[in-house]
């Protein structure tokens, strides 16, 4: 194809045209940036000033304890109440500002700023956290029946390199989610944290006799939990999706490997299965104790392992242990609550069936009053006629 230097020269030209517009474009995003840097730190600004200046009103509401006027009173429950909801209101600004990563987080990246802005991508990158969950607790399943089947070291390795990786990836990606409003409660993120460190302890334990008389147990273990936790994540992520569209839930709510109190609604039954995961860590834990002191000459690993698992069983199971009974008390007040409603109910129904009578008989008499003096009409004018 031939084509002359003047059709190239042209083109240029308009490829030059199209980089000026570029340019501008780019000038015009830099400048907003530059405006957005500087409403971000007003914003700052303007926070902690509103944030100084209701803590000296609320000091200044401590010297009025003893107000005897019924009007200073509502005045002192306003301004109370009005505190309560700046608190809420500052909060959410703060939600669609950039965060400071925390100590983790630094140590880790760096002091790089991992606050998403945009709300619908805040959405997709806990979807995509959720999606990483489910994806690698298949891998681990798959993996733990394929070391339950062959005893071969290399297998091994990559499989509990492979828990090293998840639980790192797991407390980074929690920390992210952190900053960006998630509210992850704090045993749930340093189960992650005990998890990593106990995969690390399985990395290097050497092979030897100990190893091979835990081995099996431990992927039983695993592969138990590994079931247990792709039923929650796949319930969880359900119910989430339900109580978000009621309005229940935060957006950047996430699953658990526990039992959260918002899960109390259609995820009870899978307590159960977390009781006897719960049982298991005590097992493992118990049966490293025994392996520590015979065979003898147990590697310091058994020890550890021991300890991580007792710590495990125990921070579960009173965090669920904690949950259930006020869980179960808000269900019993719920109950009271609902049969409190429904005798009101049936009261006020009541009630207007008799306002309903007494109308109808209040017109029933109306009625005959008109009947009657419609018939005493009628005898007059036939007296008339006669």
């Amino acid at each position: 194809m031939n084509i002359d230097i003047d059709t190239l020269t042209n083109e240029w030209d308009e490829l030059s045209r199209e980089f000026s517009e570029l340019e501008d474009c780019n000038r015009t995003y830099i400048e907003l940036l530059e405006q957005l840097h500087s409403h971000q730190q007003k914003c700052f600004n303007e926070i902690k000033h509103q944030r100084y200046r209701m803590n000296q009103i609320c000091a200044s509401l401590r010297q009025f304890k003893n107000v005897q006027s019924p009007e200073e009173k509502e005045k002192i429950a306003n301004l109370e109440k009005n505190t309560i909801k700046r608190k809420a209101q500052l909060h959410e600004i703060e939600q669609s500002l950039p965060a400071k990563s925390g100590r983790y987080l630094r140590i880790i990246l760096g002091d790089v700023n991992v606050s998403i802005l945009n709300r619908n991508d805040k959405v997709r990158y806990k979807d995509e956290y959720e999606k990483f969950k489910l994806i690698l607790n298949v891998i681990g399943l798959l993996m733990a029946f394929l070391n339950l089947l062959f005893n071969y070291r290399v297998l091994e390795l990559s499989y509990i390199f492979l828990l090293v990786w998840y639980y790192c990836t797991l407390t980074i990606r929690e920390s992210i989610l952190k900053v960006n409003g998630s509210r992850i409660k704090g045993w749930w993120r340093a189960h992650h944290f005990i998890s990593t460190v106990a995969a690390g302890v399985l990395l290097v334990w050497p092979q030897g006799e100990h190893w091979q008389l835990f081995r099996k147990q431990f992927m039983y273990f695993n592969a138990y939990i590994s079931v247990v936790q792709y039923l929650q994540f796949g319930y969880q992520k359900g119910l989430l999706y339900r109580l978000k569209a009621l309005g229940e839930r935060h957006n950047m709510d996430i699953t658990i490997e526990g039992f959260h109190s918002w899960m109390w609604r259609g995820l009870s039954f899978l307590l159960p299965f977390l009781f006897v995961g719960y049982a298991f860590q005590a097992y493992n834990a118990w049966t490293l104790y025994h392996l520590s002191y015979e065979p003898v000459d147990a590697p310091w690993h058994v020890s550890v392992m021991c300890g991580l698992f007792w710590v495990l069983f125990i921070g579960n199971l009173t965090t669920t242990l904690l949950v259930v009974p006020e869980k179960i008390r808000e269900k019993t007040k719920e109950r009271y609550r609902l049969i409190s409603m429904g005798k009101s109910m049936k009261l006020r129904k009541m009630m207007k069936q008799n306002s309903i009578s007494e109308n109808d008989i209040d017109i029933g008499g109306e009625n005959s009053l008109v009947t009657n003096v419609t018939s005493s009409l009628e005898d007059d004018g036939d007296k008339k006629g006669n």
